[in-house]
Order: structure tokens, then C-alpha cells, then sequence
């Protein structure tokens, strides 16, 4: 199964088949399109980086990983990464990140994978006595 670019941003996949003869490819059966199922995740956005996202407490984002998920905040939501995360792109040190609940430095960190429906929380760090 093959998907053109094209065809992934309008959400759908293109199915063909293809032949090749003397160097030629031509199309042996009619072309097939089916919905891409997009796999969203729930992230929840602290106040003070709330001016990013309209001030909009929860956002609804793709990505199969931390890392992918905080790129796609970046389109949807611009210049919050420089909030998120320092020069090298990893997450900044008084930011806490966790899947379901589960802080991300115990899992494997911006590599930790997602499933459609997790639920991404960026916590703010409390320090002081």
C-alpha cells in the first residue's frame, strides 16, 4: 500500500496497482481511496503557556511520540517549542512531561511512544520551601 503525499494531507490513502513493462509503469487496476485514521492525543497545556493556544486549556494533536507530538504543538500553535524545549530540542528542566499520568524521564523520555487517546500532560516544575 502506497499513500501520496497529496492524498495524506486530504486524509485520504491512494491504493494502485502498478505494472511495470519494458520501464513503463502503468496502472492495471482502478484507484481505491480510503480515509487515513489519524491518530490524536490530548494534551493539556499549562496557564502560563496557554497564550499560545488561545488560551485554550486542552489541545488536540498528532503524533506517535513526545517528540513528534511537541513539532506538531509547534504547527498548530507557533513558537510554544521555544517554550517547551531548550536549543537542542530536548524538554526544558523545569517542565515535566507525562503519558497517562506517567512521567515521560521514566518511560523513554521525548522517544516514548503514543496511541491514539493518551493523554499528555505538561506540568510546570514546584520548587521552594
Amino acid at each position: 500500500m502506497r499513500a501520496s503525499p497529496l492524498a495524506r494531507i486530504q486524509g485520504l490513502t491512494r491504493i494502485q496497482g502498478l505494472t511495470r513493462i519494458q520501464g513503463l509503469i502503468t496502472q492495471t487496476k482502478p484507484l481505491i481511496y480510503r480515509p487515513l485514521e489519524l491518530m490524536t492525543v490530548k494534551v493539556l497545556i499549562p496557564t502560563p503557556l496557554q497564550k499560545f493556544t488561545n488560551n485554550q486549556a486542552t489541545i488536540e494533536c498528532a503524533g506517535s511520540s513526545v517528540s513528534e507530538l511537541i513539532d506538531a504543538l509547534e504547527v498548530s500553535c507557533p513558537g510554544i517549542k521555544k517554550s517547551l524545549c531548550d536549543d537542542s530540542g530536548e524538554p526544558r528542566r523545569f517542565l515535566n512531561f507525562y503519558v497517562n499520568s506517567e512521567d515521560i524521564r521514566f518511560l523513554e523520555g521525548t522517544k516514548t511512544e503514543l496511541k491514539s487517546g493518551d493523554e499528555v500532560s505538561i506540568v510546570p516544575a514546584v520548587a521552594g520551601g
